[in-house]
């Protein structure tokens, strides 16, 4: 039971690890595109819901990583 736990925490904090790398992959690219500040802040504003969603993901799938093994 505990282990299904871990790995599904393992999997699910990869999820939010490539969700991460995804938005700074996209700013990265916004930035070289040669923006303005506005076009720039605006890509920025766009991909921040997912940098937070990808965060919350990541922590989430830790706790339960930690929980699986301190109970386990």
């Amino acid at each position: 039971m505990f282990e299904l736990i871990v790995w599904s925490g393992a999997a699910l904090s990869l999820a939010g690890l490539v969700g991460l790398i995804w938005c700074i992959l996209r700013v990265n690219k916004a930035r070289k595109a040669g923006l303005t500040d506005d076009e720039l802040r605006a890509v920025v504003q766009g991909v921040l819901p997912w940098n937070l969603g990808s965060l919350f993901l990541s922590v989430l799938g830790l706790m339960m990583v930690i929980m699986g093994i301190s109970l386990g």
